[in-house]
């Protein structure tokens, strides 16, 4: 499929862009490059730190789905907001309109229900802001992002970060689903949470100390969230800061205890998360997982494509 015949619905559910400009200007590149580009935000329209008000950021989502023209629905950025869109959203509709949503971190959120209700898979992967309006594109994350759409399968390889601890040997398969660690957590015990059984759940977040992350993964434990789960696979957890009083507990630390704990196999080395180089990784994809000590690789298939 060539990119005139690709239309790009771009909806903000969550935040606004930090720099309009910028953002218009990522918007005209997409255009030079041939993309049909459907924008339904408008700055005018910004509300407080979100990329309108509930009912216009709802508005965009609608549109966005209902646009004929459009295959690709992809959120301007992350941030916060889709907590609050959710009783809101008629998910069959979005998943009736065969189009592929394409967002992570706050997208989270909107992944999992419409799996839950619909069945419907949909893709973690870059966003607009600011995958798309790099003045240098990671050649990396917009790759693996095409490679993904054109399908059928697609490949994710992850390494273990130089002193980091060998990964269990593993060899299994389920279906893929997880997202932001903190979206995750937030959806517990409400209707909107949802495990994909026997599946292979990936873990990312930002800004979250090793203890807070140890948590988080315990909470989703103790909940059932993670049985029968065949492994649990994190990306990058960065941006944080230790300190003294931490006493040699960090990150490989809080791993180790995981994989003492936990009932299924804990990996590092998932690109994914926010980060320049950012794997696609298509949400409730059937995925297969087979790993060294110091990588591994996650073949997936089983998803729509364009």
């Amino acid at each position: 499929m060539s990119t005139s015949t690709i239309g790009i619905a771009i909806a903000a559910p969550s935040g606004r862009p930090p720099d309009n400009d910028a953002f218009l200007q990522g918007v005209q590149r997409l255009e030079r490059q041939g993309f049909r580009v459907h924008n339904y935000y408008d700055d005018d329209k910004k509300f407080q730190r979100f990329g309108g008000t509930d009912a216009w950021r709802l508005a965009q989502l609608n549109a966005a789905a209902s646009d004929p023209q459009v295959q690709l629905v992809i959120a301007l950025r992350g941030s916060y907001g889709m907590s609050r869109l959710l009783p809101m959203i008629d998910f069959h509709k979005m998943a009736d309109s065969g189009k592929l949503f394409v967002g992570y971190s706050d997208f989270t959120a909107f992944q999992m229900p419409l799996m839950k209700q619909t069945g419907r898979i949909s893709f973690a992967g870059p966003m607009i802001c600011d995958d798309f309006i790099r003045p240098e594109p990671v050649e990396y994350t917009l790759r693996q992002f095409w490679d993904c759409l054109r399908g059928p399968t697609h490949a994710v390889r992850g390494a273990v970060a130089e002193g980091g601890t060998d990964n269990p040997l593993v060899n299994v398969s389920g279906r893929l689903w997880g997202g932001n660690l903190a979206m995750m957590v937030s959806l517990l015990g409400t209707p909107y949470f949802h495990v994909l059984e026997d599946g292979i759940c990936f873990i990312e977040d930002v800004g979250e100390h090793p203890y807070r992350v140890e948590r988080m993964v315990l909470q989703l434990f103790y909940a059932g969230a993670l049985d029968g789960q065949r492994a649990l696979v994190l990306g990058d957890f960065s941006a944080y800061k230790l300190n003294p009083m931490d006493n040699g507990y960090d990150f490989e630390a809080m791993v180790a205890y995981l994989r003492e704990r936990l009932p299924m196999p804990v990996l590092t080395g998932l690109p994914f998360g926010h980060i320049k180089e950012r794997a696609t990784l298509p949400y409730g994809g059937l995925a297969h997982l087979v790993s060294s000590e110091r990588a591994f690789e996650l073949t997936i298939s089983d998803y729509p494509t364009l």
